[in-house]
């Protein structure tokens, strides 16, 4: 009867699921996190094994030095795109970058300088977690209120709309040769696997209940994959993707050919101002993006400690913050060391657990043991990046738009008063610079002859705002 009970109601961080359970919940937290990450990777010219390699390796530093209490995930971050492609375009041969744009992989001295960038910018992390666990969390909200983290997460779920809607869709993009244009057969395959994909996740995440209902994203990829499978079987429209030859040429070790088993590429931080100067500060936008993570883990892990019966039991999510975000710092360093791209703890991980009511600390670490395996093997990861594209696309749609809603319940959890006229202020600067970044400059807010992102951009404006607003108040800061 126990047994049941902890089925319907999840996992807490301390919490360790039988083998069998352990094993799909992590496989789950490795394909939520694929994409973004490999994406990142793609989008860089950053190694495809070595960034999928570097994040389960950071994953596991970080589980580690939070003394396996916070239930995080690290994966790449898109908050460093431009600057990483900018100090690339600066300090790149004219060779370099036409090898770039020719094969998509950055040359190993660009990546070698923009490691540099990556592990200094972790000492920004750190030095912020040093002055939470010195001062007090409530310092922290002091800059960066509940109306900032909680409209920081509901803007990076929004950003990030245009690309889950682009890949449910599909018009535009490519498969196999085949372009997929408006009315063509193979978007109307595309959108039904992406729209299929969606569906099936939102019915079993409703209706699926004990070990079943905590695993409706993996299921719905498989429902995916297994419709884009019959549109192949019956119609000859292939949906599924082929790894390209140029990310998985490079590699460390290989055995054989290195068609089975090949190491990631590992390259080493070169010095370089500019990448430093170039790729450091965007580490002040993820502060706000890690710490809206930990109010949100807050609120969802204590709901479920009630419900078990364990509320008396620290849980505390938000006293662990200065951990956090010195775990995010190393983690970085990490990363960067092995030649992997910056980047923070992921939205998508936290919206999975959020809605599977799954967050056991040991699933995360064997999530990230699986992504270090997936990367020294070229047939993993030639499976897992030949899921088709409309089914991630329709699993996006429900992980981005559950970060969104994250935030609105951030808002809600910490009493933001909507009446405020600070709060009014804080929050509608936050939404029209990081929205209004995403869509009127694709992501990207030109600032005096510099291209800032706008995640960056938004939480940077609502903590000056929110600091200018605060002056003379006496009271503490909502």
């Amino acid at each position: 009867m126990t047994h049941i009970k902890q089925q319907k109601l999840g996992y807490l961080p301390d919490e360790v699921p039988s083998i069998g359970k352990l094993l799909l919940y992590a496989l789950q937290q490795v394909i939520v996190m694929f994409p973004a990450t490999i994406t990142v990777a793609l989008i860089t010219g950053f190694q495809v094994s070595t960034t999928i390699f570097a994040s389960g390796l950071a994953t596991l530093c970080f589980i580690l030095i939070t003394k396996r209490r916070i239930p995080l995930y690290y994966g790449s971050s898109f908050a460093y795109l431009s600057a990483v492609s900018a100090m690339a375009m600066a300090e790149g041969s004219a060779e370099q970058i036409a090898s770039w744009q020719a094969t998509g992989i950055l040359p190993p001295e660009l990546i070698s300088k923009a490691q540099f960038g990556i592990i200094m910018s972790g000492f920004v992390s750190i030095a912020a977690g040093l002055i939470v666990k010195k001062f007090g969390a409530e310092k922290i909200e002091k800059f960066l209120p509940a109306s900032i983290t909680g409209t920081v997460s509901m803007v990076i779920g929004l950003t990030l709309a245009g690309n889950a809607l682009s890949d449910v869709l599909g018009i535009g993009n490519s498969v196999n040769g085949l372009d997929v244009t408006q009315g063509s057969p193979v978007s109307y395959a595309w959108l039904v696997v992406g729209l299929v994909t969606f569906i099936a996740t939102c019915i079993y995440s409703r209706y699926l209940k004990g070990l079943m209902g905590q695993l409706p994203l993996l299921l719905g990829v498989l429902t995916g994959c297994v419709v884009a499978a019959l549109f192949n079987f019956i119609g000859g429209i292939n949906l599924f993707r082929a790894v390209p030859a140029e990310a998985l040429a490079a590699s460390s070790f290989k055995i054989g050919d290195g068609s089975i088993f090949a190491l990631p590429a590992f390259t080493f931080p070169k010095f370089s101002l500019a990448a430093m100067f170039g790729i450091m500060p965007i580490a002040i936008a993820t502060i706000p993006e890690s710490t809206a993570h930990m109010y949100q883990l807050d609120i969802y892990v204590n709901d479920v400690a009630m419900e078990k019966g364990k509320g008396s039991k620290n849980y505390d999510m938000v006293s662990l913050l200065g951990e956090n975000l010195i775990g995010d710092g190393i983690c970085d360093m990490v990363s960067g060391f092995v030649g992997g791209p910056a980047g923070t703890n992921y939205g998508e991980n936290i919206s999975t657990m959020a809605i599977t009511r799954v967050f056991s600390v040991p699933a995360l670490f064997v999530a990230a043991i699986i992504a270090m395996i997936v990367s020294c093997f070229t047939p993993l990861i030639q499976i897992i990046y030949g899921i088709p594209l409309a089914v991630i696309g329709g699993i996006e749609v429900y992980c981005f738009g559950a970060i969104a809603a994250q935030g609105i319940a951030i808002l809600i959890d910490k009493g933001v008063s909507m009446f405020d006229s600070k709060n009014i202020a804080v929050i509608a600067l936050v939404c029209i610079v990081g929205l209004g970044g995403q869509y009127a400059f694709g992501g990207n807010i030109p600032f005096f002859n510099m291209n800032i992102p706008c995640v960056a951009g938004a939480a940077i404006s609502g903590i000056i705002l929110n600091l200018i607003l605060t002056l003379g108040d006496k009271t503490r800061v909502e």
